[in-house]
């Protein structure tokens, strides 16, 4: 592995308008932020370099689309240093919470602090064992034991990158942490569409959304689908999610588009498209983008 990843495709430059306004509220539930480098160093050992995308891009991005508010993931180019978000918080704290990445490193007692300013969970990472990154990219669920008794008190969501074939694993365990904290899975698991809905990681994610067990993300269509723009292939994960349990969605851009190349870069505008295309009800779009993630994260 290289020491010093190739730069990756930055996001377009100014997306269009989505042609439907979204309801007042309404929150962009995953996005991230990078840099700029020069003050939030990337971290040695990442497995991509990304150009700058500061959080006073993605605050533009937020008006420019008519969103109100954002939750920002802790990007793995920084690895386990949360300062470029912690810093954001303090910036504009009235649109913005956060998910940090930590290891066993930190003392629980730290995320009180980091409560004040505006985090509301720690994310995980689960691999298949034979889809395991050559670069370090977050931690698994056993660093949550560590964590678990201040995340419970403070209310805080446990947030999963989970590889589709790693859930049927696990979904037991994610059920029992979400008896004492919500779990949010994201990007609808990123099941490559071919394999389609009867895919047994979706199987095992529809039942959990389906008992209210897990959140998932009605995020990043484009990691699901082949076909660049419309991602129509991905939309029976995104229409099997919905009627399993509206209440349990959440929608958002995975603005800047992490390691997308910069000819199927998605626009964020029809990203927001495609979403109210494939959510026709109101009433269910009012309840993905601002009902629940104004339970979760704020």
């Amino acid at each position: 592995m290289s020491a010093t990843p190739a730069r990756i495709a930055g996001p377009v430059a100014l997306s269009r308008r989505p042609r439907v306004a979204p309801p007042p509220g309404a929150v962009d539930a995953h996005a991230h932020i990078f840099g700029p480098e020069a003050r939030f160093p990337f971290a040695e050992g990442r497995g991509y370099t990304p150009p700058d995308a500061p959080v006073e891009a993605y605050l533009a991005l937020l008006d420019r689309l008519g969103l109100a508010r954002g939750v920002l993931v802790q990007g793995n180019a920084h690895g386990f240093d949360n300062a470029v978000l912690l810093d954001a918080l303090e910036r504009a704290p009235d649109r913005l919470r956060a998910i940090a990445i930590t290891d066993g490193r930190l003392a629980p007692e730290a995320l009180r602090d980091w409560h004040r300013l505006g985090v509301r969970g720690l994310r995980f990472h689960e691999h298949a064992p034979d889809a395991r990154p050559g670069y370090v990219q977050g931690v698994g669920l056993e660093v949550l034991a560590r964590f678990r008794p201040v995340m419970r008190e403070l209310g805080w969501v446990v947030q999963v990158f989970c590889h589709h074939r790693r859930l049927p694993a696990i979904a037991a365990e994610l059920a029992a942490i979400a008896r004492e904290m919500p779990v949010v899975l994201d990007h609808m698991l990123m099941v490559p569409a071919a394999r389609g809905i009867a895919d047994p990681g979706f199987q095992a994610l529809l039942r959990l959304v389906g008992e209210g067990a897990a959140h998932v993300k009605l995020s990043a269509p484009y990691r699901l689908s082949a076909g660049f723009p419309d991602h129509a292939d991905a939309r029976p994960f995104h229409a099997a999610l919905l009627a399993a349990n509206p209440d349990r969605l959440l929608w958002g851009t995975d603005w800047p588009h992490t390691s997308i190349p910069a000819a199927t870069m998605p626009d964020d505008g029809g990203l927001l498209d495609l979403f109210t295309d494939w959510t026709p009800r109101a009433e269910d779009r009012a309840r993905i983008l601002v009902e629940t993630p104004a339970r979760l994260f704020w």
